[in-house]
């Protein structure tokens, strides 16, 4: 009995060390894991990856020079750790600037509480949109080499100065006249805004993602490299296979056919937002429903 009772008075004491969960705690643990995960989705497409397995790597030598007293490594690592702090900042700026401006295009609230069949608006309406894609694949069959750069939220307007203004209705034929080879307007790339062709033979960033596959050139890498700092879409045509690339969020869909092309670029333009929890309940109910008949 009194085993019993010494049992449960051990039990009790446990319990009443075990702290008390609140809604701020709850909260906290999921910002920071969010954030964790955002920082090593990140961090593992980059070159950022390398150096955070250098990072693991010393912190194991620190951890051996602290239990076994190695003065000398401590005295290093710990006068070195600010001017390496530094090093990070000024080597990896790209990527830093690149994640923040990343983070900065998202809009959590809504991502987390509203749902949409399709991507954000492109501020086009359907006969624009047609008008691209009907340039496009003439351009195709030609083998005409083309980039056109579709403004979403983020306006271009640092990259309009490097070409010529034009600021023109979007057209089809308007779009193959200025790609057309030996033509004053066909090298470089073509900015679209709202409705309009704001300007042609743009010069854009080109990516330094080296994960890119090797048969991409000069023109696909500009594609992926101005989808990495803006959330605009990228359409490419290739000169030497006529093959219709898509360029978003830093990565690029090769051989892409018409109906894929109409539907990311938002061919119909009728977002279906709504609250997450009842389209998933509307989703079971039609499952239920397939599973009747």
């Amino acid at each position: 009995m009194n085993a019993f009772n010494n049992f449960f008075s051990w039990f009790g004491n446990i319990t009443n060390q075990i702290p008390t969960i609140q809604i701020k705690d709850i909260i906290e643990i999921i910002m920071i894991a969010f954030v964790n995960y955002q920082l090593i989705k990140w961090v593992r497409g980059t070159r950022a990856w390398v150096l955070f397995k250098g990072v693991f790597v010393i912190l194991v030598i620190a951890t051996i020079a602290i239990i076994f007293e190695l003065n000398t490594i401590i005295w290093i690592l710990s006068n070195t750790i600010n001017v390496g702090i530094i090093a990070f900042l000024i080597i990896f700026q790209p990527e830093l600037r690149r994640a923040l401006e990343s983070l900065g295009r998202r809009n959590f609230i809504t991502d987390l509480i509203l749902s949409e069949d399709h991507d954000r608006s492109l501020h086009m309406n359907h006969e624009s949109v047609e008008e691209i894609v009907v340039a496009v694949e003439e351009m195709s069959k030609t083998k005409t080499g083309a980039l056109i750069v579709v403004e979403k939220e983020v306006k271009l307007y640092d990259y309009e100065p490097t070409g010529i203004i034009i600021d023109a209705v979007v057209t089809s034929q308007l779009i193959i006249n200025i790609f057309e080879h030996n033509t004053p307007l066909h090298d470089g790339a073509m900015i679209v805004r709202d409705d309009r062709i704001v300007a042609a033979t743009c010069y854009l960033p080109l990516s330094d993602n080296m994960s890119l596959s090797k048969e991409l050139g000069t023109r696909h890498r500009a594609a992926v490299g101005i989808s990495e700092v803006a959330d605009c879409m990228v359409v490419v045509v290739s000169e030497e296979t006529g093959f219709i690339s898509l360029a978003t969020g830093g990565n690029i869909i090769r051989n892409v056919n018409k109906e894929y092309l109409m539907n990311k670029l938002g061919g119909d333009n009728s977002k279906k937002v709504g609250f997450w929890p009842l389209k998933l309940w509307k989703g079971r109910r039609q499952n239920d429903r397939k599973n009747q008949e």
